[in-house]
């Protein structure tokens, strides 16, 4: 990988208006989920700046409407709307997908839970694994035609480098037999972000569908951290990690969704607007497993079958 590691001129401190400022995606549909805060909020809104009719898939329908009268005085695009998506909720998935006609030229997989405590959702998945992975292949394998009508577009899959804690457990992903520990349950849903992109793009490069992942940054303005102790938080700041704020934090998601320079590249996984290194030590780059080609398409197969089976 390291050989064809693509590399931008941007870094950890850009802004997501750099990355996008040129691009024009005036002609473009996006839907952005999560888009009610934090770097969901400043996805959307670089994407309404250059021109986008973005739809915002949120939970709560009052805050996102609120947000999206925001977003759209803020970039004089008025095409900003709202509409309901609750991605732990299967059936809410399939509204959403019903209730789309026409052509979706960008997809931002956003939304994410992080270390809840042990919750279920009706089908009996645990909701890290339910919200941010499966939630999200279900809605963007149900607008696969609406993205393959485009003719050519891109889906981002917001990870995290919190996927270095933990691999897909095949076996046992919902933690019906193993203890429940809320930070290897995000770690393996986020894993699961990676290696949905991977099998993704495999399957439909051929439609002109681009699939990508990556590591947003650590944002301390973000509801996200919403399970995190305050003892947690200080223990992360005074470890020296860096943060950054909610428009560095969509930098990368912006990229992945607009960069005209990752035309046709799929199946990767960046981090501070460039391609991340394979993981070796600290805490950047990407894992090895996450990236592994046969875990990929296995998981395709689970979440097939786990999807089925809720009915």
């Amino acid at each position: 990988m390291s050989d064809s590691r693509i590399t931008t001129p941007f870094g950890a401190q850009s802004t997501a208006a750099e990355v996008i400022a040129g691009v024009d995606l005036l002609d473009q549909r996006a839907i952005v989920t999560g888009a009610a805060s934090g770097i969901g909020v400043e996805t959307a809104r670089a994407l309404a700046r250059a021109g986008a009719d973005v739809t915002l898939g949120v939970r709560d329908i009052m805050a996102g409407e609120r947000v999206a009268r925001e977003v759209a005085a803020s970039t004089g695009n008025d095409r900003v709307r709202a509409a309901v998506l609750d991605l732990a909720d299967l059936g809410s998935v399939r509204a959403f997908v019903a209730d789309w006609t026409g052509p979706l030229h960008i997809l931002v997989n956003n939304a994410g839970v992080m270390a809840p405590p042990l919750t279920r959702t009706a089908p009996g998945w645990e909701l890290q694994f339910a919200t941010n992975h499966l939630g999200h292949f279900a809605l963007t394998t149900g607008l696969h035609d609406a993205l393959a009508a485009a003719g050519r577009s891109r889906v981002a899959s917001v990870s995290s480098r919190g996927h270095l804690r933990g691999q897909v457990d095949f076996d046992d992903p919902n933690f019906e037999r193993r203890e429940y520990d809320p930070w290897v349950g995000y770690g393996q849903s986020k894993t699961a972000n990676i290696l949905f992109a991977v099998e993704a793009d495999k399957r439909w490069a051929a439609d002109g569908i681009t699939v990508n992942s990556l590591h947003p940054g650590a944002i301390l303005e973000s509801n996200l951290k919403r399970h995190m102790s305050q003892q947690e938080i200080d223990a992360a700041v005074a470890s020296g990690q860096t943060f950054k704020t909610p428009e560095q934090g969509a930098a990368t998601t912006v990229l992945v969704a607009t960069w005209p320079g990752l035309d046709g590249v799929g199946g990767r996984y960046f981090e501070d607007c460039n391609e991340a290194r394979p993981h070796a030590a600290g805490v950047t780059g990407v894992a090895e497993y996450a990236l592994d080609p046969e875990a990929a398409a296995r998981l395709w197969q689970l979440s097939t079958e786990l999807i089925a089976k809720a009915g």
